[in-house]
């Protein structure tokens, strides 16, 4: 029993690191993107030797970010590319999966979050309009929703409260508008007011963008659906005024602060039953219960589960980096536009990480029972080894703190339209506690175009551990 109980020590030696958070190991090339020194931040990452290893994805995450901020589109979508085929072909590794059974997940290559995994596909969607492919960014677009009815699929409570995507199909609309597509445009339009009204109003506390209600009415028009622009004219408490122009439009993104981090809390189980082979850990607080089964274990393992009495597990949680901008107005040729919050990415995160606590939670608790059993055990034999695996199943037990950390905070947007030719647009972004910031942007705007535009701002306050 000693064997195999130092075969199970051993390994761990390397594993032990120190108790910072992925977020915490990564300060440098934060301050790098806050500060808008980008040529910096990609130095970082080509520097970076996890790149090549079980971080591979986040490092692709973050080099398509800062190669998109950078306007370098096609490298931008080289590495999203890559990024997605490893989320797409993401397998658990048998070997991994019963390793990081008795130490933490954190050993195994980094599980996308599943909006994250969607997110891929909304950047490479910017890169392509960027490059004036729009066919390309609607094949993008498109995917978004194909990927969420996918990723749902796979859990069988289907109680994710991020089932759809009201601002991909936002997105896709906007798109379809733009190659005069207006009867798909239509479509998209109301895909997305369905969903606001369904799912985000009450999940994410966002209501239907006054952009959009406008554009489902403009395309409606352009369609000939009267009877639906009746429709919808009534339901909005608004008059369509069809307004002809010779020019062009733009639409205008604007990405808000930087998305949350990853932190970790603990949670402890008490044993509250021990029989017909299982074991059960509850937290009555939290109102969970686990029950294990442990009738195929062997006697060491059974005696050690039954001495068991309390587990400390820990479960990643995020912080918050609220942004120091709480609105925006776009200005040009003497009218206002308001930029109007379509996606809150901090929402949805702190939502599909409570949505699959409980699924997880249950691996979770086997994980650090295993370890505590097998800490019993050993101290049954030798008490000085079983102290020795009771400093590595502290060391051991942390969370998967790993999360993609250039995404904005949220995302809004408007559509202007603006004379042929060369137009100023000004943005002025308002604070609750700083003096507001404004600037200007120049746009070439060609008749009957629309142009699409992405200005990202970063200011952001620390991580808030609530």
């Amino acid at each position: 029993m000693n064997r195999k109980l130092l075969i199970y020590i051993i390994p761990f030696t390397f594993l032990l690191t120190s108790c910072a958070t992925y977020y915490q190991s990564n300060l440098k090339f934060q301050a790098q993107v806050a500060e808008g020194d980008f040529a910096k931040a990609k130095d970082f990452l080509e520097k970076d030797k996890s790149k090549k290893g079980k971080n591979r994805i986040l490092y692709l995450f973050n080099k398509g970010w800062v190669d998109w901020i950078s306007n370098q589109n096609s490298e931008s979508n080289i590495a999203f590319e890559e990024a997605d085929k490893m989320a797409e072909d993401y397998q658990k590794n048998l070997g991994l999966e019963a390793l990081a059974l008795l130490s933490n997940p954190g050993i195994k290559p980094y599980k996308a979050e599943d909006f994250e995994v969607v997110m891929i596909n909304y950047f490479k969607a910017l890169n392509y309009l960027n490059l004036g492919q729009y066919k390309e960014a609607l094949v993008e677009v498109r995917r978004i929703n194909e990927k969420l009815n996918q990723l749902n699929d796979k859990y069988p409570d289907h109680k994710n409260r991020y089932q759809d995507d009201a601002f991909a199909h936002i997105v896709m609309g906007l798109i379809y508008d733009a190659n005069k597509e207006y009867n798909d445009a239509f479509i998209a339009y109301r895909n997305a007011v369905n969903i606001y009204e369904s799912s985000y109003s009450k999940n994410f506390n966002l209501e239907i963008p006054e952009q959009l209600k406008k554009d489902l009415l403009r395309a409606a028009y352009r369609v000939g659906f009267f009877e639906e622009l009746r429709f919808y004219e009534n339901k909005f408490n608004i008059k369509y005024q069809p307004k002809p122009t010779d020019g062009g439009e733009l639409v205008f993104f604007w990405h808000n602060g930087l998305g949350p981090v990853k932190s970790e809390w603990s949670i402890n189980f008490a044993k509250t039953s021990s029989k017909d082979g299982f074991v059960t850990f509850a937290n009555e607080q939290q109102g969970m219960s686990f029950p294990i089964y442990i009738g195929d274990k062997s006697d060491n393992e059974k005696n050690g589960f039954s001495k068991l009495s309390f587990l400390r597990i820990a479960f990643p949680k995020y912080l918050e980096r609220k942004p120091v901008f709480t609105n925006a107005e776009l200005f040009a040729n003497n009218d206002t536009y308001n930029l109007q919050i379509a996606q809150d990415i901090n929402g949805i995160a702190f939502k599909t990480l409570n949505d699959r606590m409980l699924r997880e939670m249950g691996t979770a608790v086997l994980r650090m029972a295993t370890k505590k059993a097998i800490e019993a055990a050993a101290r049954k034999e030798n008490e000085n080894l079983g102290s020795a695996i009771s400093i590595v199943n502290a060391l051991t037990e942390k969370a998967d703190t790993r999360n993609w950390q250039t995404l904005p905070y949220q995302i809004a947007y408007s559509r202007i339209s603006l004379p042929e030719g060369e137009n100023t647009v000004n943005i002025k972004m308002n604070s609750a506690s700083l003096p507001s910031k404004s600037q200007s942007f120049k746009f070439n705007i060609s008749k009957g175009k629309t142009t699409f535009f992405t200005f990202s701002s970063l200011d952001s306050f620390a991580p808030i551990n609530n």
